[in-house]
């Protein structure tokens, strides 16, 4: 049986119709176009604010633990007290991949701090991304050491983007951004 470019028809479910609205009464969308009648939200222009409660204090302002923001930029370290490190009988030299295999960080891909809670007894050789004062001092005096590895991951970079120069002292001996003043980077860098 041969095969035509007509027999080509979309997976069922793939394609819907689009909702077309005040097109008559028969489409089931027409008159008011599904938007009820009268108000605020049947009318054109601009809808409600997010958070709009009519003018009533909104439950962001009504509830302290409503404010606040989470910061995306934040980075995510795994801390790691110095007596997980005596309960999983840790000795000798200690990596971010030695931390892994026994299960105390949840994976490679973060920063590792050492804090000082509890006591080692054994003498070890820890590399790590950061260490408290409290912890150092503890390691070295069970004859341990401590070494700092540069980080890699990505937190390091993922900061906010911002177009605003940082004013140092410099720019502000210049008098950037004052009126008469330099207002570009290369009036003052020469770049």
């Amino acid at each position: 049986m041969p095969f035509n470019l007509s027999d080509l028809v979309p997976n069922e479910g793939s394609n819907r119709k689009r909702k077309r609205v005040g097109r008559g009464t028969g489409s089931g969308h027409g008159k008011t176009s599904g938007r009820g009648t009268k108000g605020q939200k049947s009318r054109s222009g601009p809808g409600i604010r997010p958070g709009f409660e009519g003018g009533q204090l909104p439950i962001q302002k009504r509830m302290p633990y409503k404010r606040g923001f989470t910061n995306i930029y934040k980075a995510n370290w795994e801390i790691v007290n110095l007596d997980t490190l005596e309960e999983h009988g840790l000795s000798g030299d200690i990596t971010p991949e030695t931390l892994y295999a026994r299960g105390v960080i949840r994976g490679l891909e973060f920063p590792i701090k050492i804090l000082g809670s509890g006591e080692i007894s054994k003498p070890v050789a820890i590399s790590v991304h950061a260490v408290s004062a409290s912890a150092k001092e503890r390691i070295e005096a069970a004859g341990g050491s401590v070494t700092l590895i540069e980080r890699t991951d990505r937190w390091v970079t993922a900061r906010p983007r911002s177009k605003a120069l940082p004013l140092n002292s410099a720019l502000k001996r210049a008098g950037f951004g004052k009126v008469g003043g330099p207002n570009r980077r290369e009036d003052v860098t020469g770049n």
